[in-house]
């Protein structure tokens, strides 16, 4: 260590490209953008999407206001009509995209011909910050070698673009490139450098690398510090880019992994199972304007720098602003320009992590929060294709309901001292959105409140049915019945957590909209557990309120109907702490596939991570790669 370069480069020759900043008020289209003339159109799928949701809420708002309307419809009721309909149109929204994952997945589709594929020369960016260098470098030394012995007639090359900062940890991270060098196998390229300064954060450091050295590349792989993909989905990725000349990005569906808490392994669960169905179904009404989520997908170079550029924003005070979350905006100006943005989730070998504890999830929510709410300032932006439009609200309003159920729950408890005199008692135990009207005998109300409930779940059930169309059997997780019981943990743990992270989120959104919530700090790899003080700081809110909540409970000011939901606020520290739960009591609570086969790449991972490891640390040495 002691001999180390301090200012460690190992860069290729510069091949400069302009990137130009974007102008949000005027209309841009790429000259080098194919026609969209030959692109298949995705109005159907979207039509099949989007108006049986509109259609269900209409008919529910309809049917409601009648209810309503019988002795006058006040303030507080419209409001509630309003929000009710609107959620419902959101849940209604992601089952008609999980059932047209369902049909497409079922669909028996004769293989497109597609012309063949050029060479393409491609650059595997990895940005790092602050990581832990031997876990980012033993995912890049296995993506290389994957490469290797895949072959193919593309090239590959791994650029490992660091803005860390920390001393020690920038010490460490270019021992282990210089460790890393002398082992790799013949032909495979690994660079990096370091910048003296992280402007921008990712978006200068990936902009700092496509205006130096991005001519002499045709597409890069855009990854993250916790990114891992196979060779084979690389190839398929390279391909299909290759193979599209109108094709701007291409985001691939990335799977959890590594999950050993128990919160991580319930966000890898439904991610495994839930999303696979809507992950087919949201690539069908997408067509050629999908979205961008940060890493994991490829894109053409020139295109990107030519059309893809961030100015910053200008705030209320006037002060300029970096816009945080990039990659629906880089989607959305790509699509403007004329380059399509396709989604291939039937790509498998596409990986990431997760969180692995509730506070480092809320923690990255509201990272998320800072960026999504920008968005809302976009949405007027000229020439934006309206489903970018549509991802860009998405993104926002999922973060604005939380704050707005939260004040809700707060009316919910004022408003009347008894159940006859109070709406509190419309609202069903497991979730404060949706009204469990009481004493409704005609058959009419008792199905419409059936109907609420099952869209609830149906996702999660559409999702799980839909897993042997995906060539996912129920035996990888260890047999049906083994299925069935971890299914049943994530629901219940969802039901649990979910007042908890609605309160999280409403909290992001008040730091962002006052300021509070500065930077973009790395995410938490390894995590696991928190002091009792910081649960409790975290958790503050969420406590008093429950407390409030069951107080008001028992003194039957509030019904006994939001009790569950009081339960969980009341215990949010001690379930934040089962969160980080790990090792044997998580693989008990929620079983997944890995715990039975383990993919290769990830054994290949763990095993170079180690050794580095052990080299950095002075306890071992490396192995050559054949």
């Amino acid at each position: 260590m002691d001999s180390m370069n301090p200012d460690l480069k190992i860069m290729p020759p510069e091949a400069p490209l302009a990137m130009p900043e974007q102008d949000f008020a005027a209309g841009f289209r790429d000259a080098q953008a194919p026609a969209d003339a030959r692109r298949s159109s995705a109005g159907l799928w979207r039509a099949l999407a989007f108006s049986p949701a509109m259609a269900a809420s209409v008919a529910l708002l309809w049917v409601m206001a009648d209810w309503f309307d019988a002795e006058g419809i006040n303030v507080v009721e419209a409001i509630l009509l309003a929000l009710i309909s609107f959620n419902f149109f959101w849940i209604s929204f992601t089952v008609c995209t999980v059932l047209l994952g369902m049909v497409s997945l079922a669909r028996q589709e004769r293989p497109v011909r597609q012309g063949r594929a050029q060479p393409l020369r491609v650059a595997l960016l990895m940005p790092v910050y602050n990581e832990v260098p031997w876990n980012v470098l033993g995912n890049a030394r296995t993506m290389l070698e994957e490469l290797r012995a895949r072959g193919g007639k593309h090239h590959y090359a791994m650029f490992i673009l660091s803005d860390t900062r920390d001393p020690e940890i920038a010490a460490q991270e270019q021992a282990s490139i210089e460790a890393l060098r002398t082992t790799l196998a013949p032909g495979l390229e690994l660079y990096y450098r370091r910048r003296e300064q992280n402007t921008d954060r990712k978006v200068g450091n990936i902009a700092d690398w496509v205006s130096r050295w991005g001519g002499a590349w045709d597409a890069m792989l855009v990854l993250d510090a916790d990114s891992l993909m196979t060779g084979r989905a690389i190839a398929r990725l390279t391909d299909a880019l290759a193979r599209d000349p109108g094709a701007g990005l291409i985001q691939s569906y990335p799977q959890l992994i590594g999950a050993q808490s128990v919160f991580a392994r319930m966000q890898q669960f439904a991610n495994g199972v839930y999303g696979i169905a809507f992950a087919e179904g949201l690539s069908r009404w997408c067509g050629q304007e999908g979205n961008y989520w940060g890493h994991n997908a490829i894109i053409r170079t020139k295109a990107f720098a030519t059309c893809a550029g961030l100015p910053k924003l200008r705030s209320l005070s006037g002060q300029e602003q970096l816009i945080m979350s990039h990659d629906f905006v880089e989607a959305g100006l790509l699509r403007r320009a004329g380059w399509g943005v396709r989604f291939l989730p039937r790509i498998r070998g596409s990986y990431e992590e997760t969180p692995p504890t509730l506070i480092d999830h809320a923690l990255r929510d509201r990272r998320w929060c800072q960026g999504n709410l920008q968005h809302l300032r976009l949405l007027g932006s000229t020439g934006f294709r309206a489903v970018s439009r549509f991802h860009l609200f998405h993104g926002a309003v999922g973060y604005l309901m939380s704050p707005l159920w939260f004040a809700l729950l707060v009316m919910w408890a004022l408003i009347g001292q008894g159940k006859d005199a109070s709406v509190l008692h419309y609202f069903s135990p497991d979730n404060p959105m949706f009204p469990q009207w009481p004493e409704m005998t005609e058959t009419r109300h008792v199905l419409i409140i059936l109907v609420m409930y099952a869209m609830l779940l149906a996702p999660k059930i559409l999702g799980a049915l839909a897993l042997p169309l995906s060539g996912v059997r129920y035996e990888d997780f260890g047999g049906r019945t083994r299925f069935l019981a971890s299914f049943l943990f994530e629901v219940v743990l969802s039901i649990l957590y979910a007042p908890i992270l609605m309160v999280q989120q409403m909290i992001a959104v008040f730091r962002t909209l006052l300021g509070v919530q500065k930077g973009w700090t790395p995410q938490a790899r390894d995590g696991g557990t928190y002091g009792l003080r910081t649960l409790i700081v975290c958790h503050a809110l969420e406590t008093i309120s429950g407390l409030a909540l069951s107080a008001g409970i028992l003194a039957g000011l509030v019904s006994v109907w939001l009790a569950p939901i009081a339960i969980s606020l009341t215990f949010a520290v001690p379930l934040s702490a089962l969160s980080g739960v790990s090792a044997a009591a998580a693989r008990r609570m929620v079983g997944m596939p890995e715990d039975f086969h383990e993919p290769a790449i990830t054994r290949a991972a763990r095993s170079h991570r180690n050794e580095l490891k052990r080299l950095i640390e002075g306890k071992g040495t490396m192995t050559p790669a054949e």
